[in-house]
């Protein structure tokens, strides 16, 4: 059987065999996903109420909004540095910190609440949003040892793994306030104790288990350049420089994520204003994560079997049609809970192929620096739009916001036709 310049070289790591290596992918995969379900719900469980605690900590709802806003702030700053230790040591000590950082943040969060202090609460929302970056890195520590034609659905399943922890999360930030109502803890920071927990829980589990390191394996098993320059920022900023394919993944993670992040953090605020209830935005946005999370093994199924830049293609054309539904529909509620969920859709579709394109386009001892540079800037991205947002609707309404966000899909749009009519 030829091997792929992508594909493992058994003889290259003593001790793995072409026999062992699809159990180690089945027990590192497993290890992923419960990591992934246990991160998933330390995060929804404490931002389910973060905005309330920033309101209740500042006294305005004016700043009730920079919580969140400081836990995007937190996943993108931290996504370099943790990318840096990743390349290199390897997936484990980086998850392990990321998730040991957001405990402390959410201890920050819980002493902020305490004492009164909004800027303390600002700081502690930021270090939370490292365990964010955890759940980011691990789809792409899914990839390290799955084959080529097997990534889209390695990615997509750790992805999918997100869902039961978000399903979860805000259900049990109700029991997790009353727990510290008599400790002296403000109910609204009792998910964020709870969330530590979890993320201690999280980092134990990585530590313990995820074991070889999958990044080191798969280095190991790589027939590619072995030297530390390859593997440095520098490096995989070149490679991402040096590939048109790289740079078009690069933009969709990017773009999908901004375009999401910005319609669906307004859309609470455009349903209200045409009468909808809590209970029904509650529902509408539950819509909107079924469609981010549960359907993502279908797009890695896709991505693997009709290609990368085609469920791109699908990506632009649901997003483009999420907005068109949702900036259109007014006091349609109906109209609106069906934007929501294709838009949802649609960032699963370009989250999932954008992700795996990226890793299938550069060298192997590059990918998790530029695997962290791509979280950096699709984080940095949403952060801008998501602040951007506020404003747009604000002075032009709701439907001039879907409007901006189906714009920023034409340049995605349009590499991935240009990479196609290259590729072909």
């Amino acid at each position: 059987m030829t091997i792929s310049p992508d594909a493992p070289d058994i003889s290259k790591a003593p001790g793995i065999g072409a026999a062992e290596l699809p159990a180690l992918r089945r027990r590192i995969n497993a290890v992923l996903i419960a990591s992934q379900i246990l991160g998933g719900l330390g995060v929804a469980t404490g931002i389910a109420l973060a905005a309330v605690l920033a309101q209740d900590v500042s006294g305005t709802e004016a700043l009730s909004g920079l919580a969140p806003t400081a836990t995007v702030a937190g996943t993108a700053l931290l996504s370099m540095p943790l990318a840096a230790l990743m390349t290199a040591r390897g997936r484990r000590p980086g998850l392990v910190l990321a998730y040991l950082i957001g405990a402390l943040g959410a201890g920050v969060v819980v002493v902020a609440a305490v004492v009164d202090n909004f800027p303390l609460l600002l700081l502690g929302m930021a270090g939370f949003g490292a365990a964010s970056s955890a759940n980011l890195q691990a789809r792409f520590a899914a990839a390290d040892l799955a084959e080529p034609e097997r990534r889209g659905r390695a990615i997509s399943t750790v992805v999918w793994a997100t869902t039961i922890g978000a399903v979860l999360g805000p259900n049990i930030a109700s029991p997790a306030g009353r727990s510290v109502s008599g400790i002296g803890i403000p109910a609204a920071a009792g998910p964020f104790l709870w969330a530590a927990g979890v993320f201690l829980v999280s980092a134990v589990l990585v530590l313990v288990m995820l074991r070889p390191d999958p990044l080191l394996t798969a280095r190991a098993l790589s027939p590619g350049d072995r030297s530390p320059e390859g593997r440095s920022l520098r490096a995989g900023v070149r490679a991402v420089r040096d590939s048109p394919m790289a740079q078009l993944a690069l933009v969709t993670v990017a773009v999908s994520h901004t375009a999401m992040v910005s319609i669906m953090s307004m859309t609470p605020v455009a349903l209200s204003h045409h009468g909808a209830g809590i209970q029904l935005i509650g529902l509408v946005i539950s819509g909107h994560i079924a469609g981010m999370y549960a359907f993502s093994p279908v797009m890695g199924w896709l991505a693997d079997r009709i290609g990368r830049l085609a469920v791109i293609g699908l990506a632009a054309g649901l997003l483009s049609t999420a907005a068109l539904l949702a900036g259109t529909a007014g006091p349609s509620h109906g109209r609106t809970a069906a934007g929501l969920f294709l838009l949802g859709l649609g960032w699963s579709a370009g989250l999932v192929a954008g992700s795996t394109l990226l890793t299938d386009s550069v060298p192997q001892p590059a990918r998790a620096a530029v695997q962290g540079l791509s979280d950096l800037t699709m984080n940095t991205a949403a952060g801008l739009g998501g602040a951007a947002a506020g404003l747009v609707v604000a002075q032009a309404g709701y439907g001039w916001l879907n409007a901006i966000g189906a714009v920023l899909l034409l340049p995605m749009a349009a590499l991935a036709v240009r990479r196609a009519r290259t590729r072909a």
